[in-house]
Parts: C-alpha cells; sequence; structure tokens
C-alpha cells in the first residue's frame, strides 16, 4: 500500500492512495495537470484510478474533478448532498451522470482491494465526510486516513481513526497569528469555530488519542498560507505529544509536513 499527498494546503487539496491493484484519490483540488504529472512519478496513469473520493464540495478539494472526471471517465463518490453540489458547479453538465457514485457515512464502499470507510466530519460543508481506506487481511491489513477540514473532533472521530498505520492530519493555522492577521473578524471566527479547521494545538490533541506503537508514519497537512508555517505546525504538534500525559514522545514517530506545491515522500505500508 502507498499513501502519498500530491498536495495540501488552503490553496489545494489531493492524496494518493493505492495498492498493486487499485488506486484512488482523495480529494482533486488542484489542476488536472498537476494530477496527471504526479501520478506520472508514482508510475500510475489517470485511466487506472478506480475512483476520485470527494470530503466536500469546496474548491480547494474539488477544483480538478470536472476535468479529471470529463477526460478519464473516473467515478467520482461522495456523499449525495456533496456530489449535487458537484453538478450545480457544473454547469455545462460535463461530467457523465453515471459517473457520481453517491455514500453514506459509516458505511463502507469497495474499490478493488481497497476498503473506503466514510464518516461526517465537522466543517461549514453541505455533508462532509473524513476518509479511513484499508487494504489487506490479517496481520497484513493496512489503514490510512486523511483527516482534514475538521471543525473539532469528537469520541466518533477518534473512534473511527483507531489503529492507523499513516495519516494525514490537518494543521490548519496557528491560533496567534490567526488573531493577529490579516483576516477580517468573521472569516477568524469561522476558522477557529467548530465547523472550521483545527488548529496546530488542536492537530497535536487529536494525534495525542491516536497515537500507538505500530504507527508508521504521520504527515501534517492543510496548513493555512496565510496563518501558518511548516515549521511552527511541527514545532507545536511535537510540543503537544512530547509533553501530553501519554507514553509517547514526538521523536517516537516519524513526522512531517505535506507542501502546498509538491508531493510528499511517498509512505510504503
Amino acid at each position: 500500500m502507498r499513501f502519498v499527498s500530491i498536495a495540501s494546503g488552503s490553496s489545494g487539496n489531493c492524496t494518493y492512495i493505492g495498492s498493486e491493484n487499485s488506486h484512488i484519490l482523495v480529494d482533486a483540488g488542484i489542476s488536472c495537470k498537476r494530477i496527471t504529472d504526479s501520478l506520472k512519478e508514482l508510475d500510475v496513469k489517470p485511466q487506472e484510478l478506480n475512483g476520485i473520493f470527494i470530503t466536500h464540495e469546496h474548491s480547494d478539494h474539488i477544483q480538478g474533478v470536472r476535468v479529471m472526471a470529463k477526460k478519464y471517465g473516473i467515478p467520482i463518490y461522495g456523499t449525495k448532498n456533496t456530489l449535487q453540489k458537484i453538478r450545480e458547479y457544473d454547469k455545462k453538465k460535463e461530467i457523465d451522470e453515471a459517473l457520481y457514485c453517491p455514500l453514506q457515512p459509516d458505511i463502507l464502499v469497495q474499490v478493488g482491494d481497497l476498503e473506503v470507510n466514510p464518516f461526517s466530519s465537522s466543517h461549514d460543508a453541505v455533508d462532509p465526510v473524513v476518509y479511513r481506506i484499508e487494504s489487506g487481511t490479517g496481520e497484513n491489513k493496512k489503514a490510512v486516513a486523511v483527516v482534514t477540514d475538521l471543525g473539532v473532533y469528537s469520541q466518533y472521530t477518534i473512534n473511527h481513526l483507531i489503529g492507523l498505520d499513516a495519516i494525514l492530519l490537518e494543521a490548519n493555522h496557528d491560533l496567534k497569528m490567526l488573531e493577529t492577521g490579516p483576516y477580517p473578524y468573521y472569516l477568524k471566527r469561522r476558522i477557529m469555530g467548530n465547523y472550521g479547521h483545527l488548529s496546530n494545538e488542536a492537530s497535536g490533541q487529536l494525534l495525542n488519542e491516536l497515537l500507538h506503537d505500530g504507527m508508521k508514519s504521520i504527515v501534517l497537512g492543510h496548513l493555512s498560507k496565510e496563518n501558518n508555517y511548516e515549521a511552527l505546525a511541527y514545532e507545536t504538534v511535537c510540543l503537544e505529544v512530547t509533553m501530553s500525559e501519554k507514553p509517547y514522545k514526538a521523536a517516537d514517530f516519524p513526522i512531517s509536513v505535506a507542501k502546498r506545491d509538491t508531493m510528499s515522500d511517498i509512505i510504503y505500508l
């Protein structure tokens, strides 16, 4: 199983997850060209994609969906309301209706040998979800998750993320940078609210609930360009882990930060 962030940030998000036989994207919030160029580096043809799983309808998650679907006939998975929003944005009806694949939170979707588990998230979209993806059986079973655009998390969230081998976890903003930055008041309140984004501190606190001896890779993502930077997100999350009452230190795990404009290292599981 391979897991790689193609792009991650407030300007565009796309993650590749695949096995030898099956390949999916979580979100397609960058151009079709950037996606296909990145897939080429992974030795995957866009026609080989089994599906694009959309978390929600905001532009930084769906920008490339229309062209990818139209050009390569790739199925688009998302909740019913999310897919309806994509239909509305596709004003020229360029996406074949047969490519829309509605799913429901907490109901598994089998795509080749990948098992995709969507579950509800707290964000200001019509019906957003987060995805956990598993492959293999028994002792060879591997699990990854893409966890972004999460205003708050709950025990429900934690329960769906237990036992992961790798995670792409939102660390969107630094609270002080956001509070003192140029954003208007209403936007600051939105980002910090229950339907906004996880701060660096909240990201570290959620991570503390998920760490276990078998965690092989942690990638911090969806960083705000205006209200965060890589070193700060990394240091804050690491501090939350190291200073917690849990039996782990940040140095016990490989923690990295996904970049906005380039692919992350490929995580092999």
